[in-house]
């Protein structure tokens, strides 16, 4: 089995390709809704080989190219970065999007100068709610405000439908996201091995009142966690 780690992502306000790339192991990797570090490696061969044979699917098509991994994009090596600069030039891309954790928003300049193209930065904030994202999610994000995410991040992601949270909970981040940012990235919760569980009714309230949302084009709904094509398991 292998994960589809090439995608196109047309639905959106500005369609771009997408890569899946590997990493090594998130750094902050406490989250406790999350299981993507099985996607990560410690070895920089195996990771610069496979995301050099990923980059080679890019086309240049809409000149815009996201690149995600499990973790942020400063765990990706530095030959994987130089695959990725390269593979800008070569498909005249103009304009890159990147994740990253809350805690390297000091960081974010050496991609701008590194690339030399727009980069655009999202970050998981999950819920603006502080207790819950970090007493239960345990994402580490602390901030004043708003407009201090704003300084560093171009867009976030919000999670909706798990145990805990609450249809105010949800609203207030919905809002909160459509006020203040040009694209954001709302994900619905899929259960995995975490402690995190789904609430399914909160998910059945959410699906029936913001369906609405996927013609939001500056908002990215993921219903599943593979509805970027990236992820997905083929079975060889």
């Amino acid at each position: 089995m292998k994960l589809v780690r090439y995608s196109k992502i047309l639905k959106s306000l500005e369609m771009r390709e997408i890569v899946l790339l590997k990493s090594f192991p998130c750094r902050w990797g406490r989250c406790s809704f999350c299981s993507y570090i099985d996607d990560n490696s410690t070895d920089p061969d195996e990771i610069d080989r496979l995301n050099s044979e990923v980059l080679l699917n890019v086309t240049g098509e809409f000149k815009v190219l996201e690149v995600i991994n499990s973790g942020s994009c400063f765990e990706i090596p530095e030959k994987s970065l130089l695959a990725i600069r390269q593979t800008v030039e070569r498909c005249g891309i103009e304009k890159l999007y990147f994740e990253a954790h809350w805690s390297y928003r000091h960081k974010l300049h050496e991609f701008k100068q590194f690339f030399k193209v727009k980069t655009f930065f999202i970050t998981g904030i999950e819920t603006f709610d502080d207790y819950f994202r970090n007493q239960v999610l345990k994402k580490g994000v602390v901030f004043a405000n708003v407009d201090e995410i704003k300084r560093y991040f171009d867009s976030v992601c919000i999670m909706v439908g798990m145990l805990g949270q609450t249809k105010e909970m949800i609203i207030r981040d919905v809002k909160i996201l459509l006020d203040n940012f040009e694209h954001g990235t709302v994900n619905m919760f899929v259960e995995n091995q975490t402690e995190i569980k789904p609430d399914l009714d909160l998910q059945r309230w959410f699906k029936q009142e913001y369906v609405w949302l996927n013609d939001v084009k500056k908002v990215d709904v993921l219903w599943k966690n593979t509805d970027f094509g990236v992820g997905t398991v083929l079975n060889e």
